[in-house]
């Protein structure tokens, strides 16, 4: 199983998602073509309502433990409301490019 999908399984089974959406960013890093290293996580649930953006990305983090700790290098995440993803006009937050490492040696 690859690991983008074992985020989304694990992010579905652990939280009431109305939408997610789970993108493998590795192809912008210095790492091998094919490689699942580096995520970006855009959840929107109604269980963040209320809850501080640390709340949120600690509750993703708890989730992912397991993969945090060994396949996943980066991960981003963007954990909003349905409310807060509709203000935002329903857009993903674009990554920044990769300051970490040379493609050109």
């Amino acid at each position: 199983m690859s690991v983008q999908t074992k985020i989304e399984e694990k992010i579905v089974d652990a939280i009431p998602v109305l939408g997610l959406e789970v993108i493998n960013e590795s192809y912008m890093h210095n790492v091998p073509p094919g490689s699942e290293s580096h995520f970006k996580v855009v959840i929107i649930s109604d269980e963040f309502t209320g809850q501080r953006l640390l709340q949120r990305h600690q509750r993703v983090n708890q989730i992912l433990a397991d993969e945090l700790a060994g396949e996943i290098h980066a991960l981003s995440i963007q954990a909003l409301t349905a409310e807060e993803w509709d203000n935002k006009g329903e857009k993903i937050m674009p990554s920044p490019k990769c300051l970490g490492g040379s493609k050109s040696g």
